[in-house]
């Protein structure tokens, strides 16, 4: 699959998904685990309209037996690469994930922005020299990684789907991924965390080593973020991503820093 689609199954990180209201608004987010049997995360979106009373939705992540496979890798490749383990269960769903988190956090510590997201991409699988050669950039390549990416990152990100999105040259095709509330985004709170060790370093190994263009654009307002194959990103150094400021639920926030703090 990596051949003829460009994408990596063995990647542990991803992104995108659903339609979204288009509303001027703030939006909190809440995590909330629950305590039923099918292992559900919960996230409270609660959408504040200036009047007096708000809308909310209800965002709901369910792991299977399969995500929690997929979580216990990239928590234990991560683990690896910070000298660090979450003690957190690993049986329970929402518990691994947030120690999934918890390891992601670790391994920030003591790195620079660069380092960390330097550091994400030596875990990356290797791509050999005749990759690109053989199996170049194309259109179709573009819209296949689209229509495949929420069979492989569900677990990540939670529910997504394909959209039609603007590629390189102002081509339209169907290589969009749009996530509704990024599950990733919404456990850690964490600019940083999005972009160091997710964001930055999969456009990185998707346009240079695999040859397909990828641009993520995460939205820190509302959690969801685009994904869209096909599309060159901007140079890191001038992503609009890194004028992002700290959550304000972020546990280790800088509010009088602008960019964040763990972005330069």
């Amino acid at each position: 699959m990596i051949g003829t689609a460009r994408l990596a199954p063995t990647l542990l990180l991803g992104i995108p998904n659903v339609t979204q209201a288009k509303q001027q608004c703030t939006h909190h987010f809440v995590a909330r685990r629950s305590v039923t049997s099918h292992r559900v995360l919960r996230i409270l979106c609660m959408a504040i309209t200036g009047s007096s009373t708000g809308s909310e939705k209800r965002m709901e992540y369910k792991t299977s037996a399969t995500d929690m496979a997929f979580i216990g890798l990239c928590r234990k490749a991560y683990g690896r690469i910070a000298g660090y383990q979450s003690s957190r269960d690993w049986r329970d769903g929402d518990e691994t994930y947030a120690g999934m988190v918890e390891v992601s956090r670790a391994l920030m510590k003591g790195r620079t922005a660069m380092e960390q997201r330097q550091a994400v991409i030596q875990g990356f699988p290797r791509v050999p020299q005749w990759f690109r050669k053989l199996f170049p950039y194309s259109k179709w390549g573009a819209e296949l990684n689209a229509r495949i990416t929420p069979a492989f990152f569900t677990w990540l990100v939670g529910p997504m789907q394909t959209e039609e999105a603007l590629a390189d040259n102002g081509i339209v095709q169907q290589s969009g991924v749009r996530i509704e509330c990024c599950r990733y985004l919404a456990e850690s709170n964490c600019a940083g965390m999005c972009v160091n060790l997710c964001k930055a370093p999969v456009q990185t190994f998707f346009t240079n080593e695999l040859g397909m263009p990828l641009t993520m654009k995460p939205n820190f307002e509302d959690y969801s973020c685009e994904m869209v194959f096909g599309l060159t990103p901007p140079a890191i150094d001038e992503d609009e991503a890194l004028q992002q400021a700290c959550l304000q639920d972020c546990s280790t926030a800088i509010f009088d820093k602008i960019p964040c703090h763990k972005l330069r």
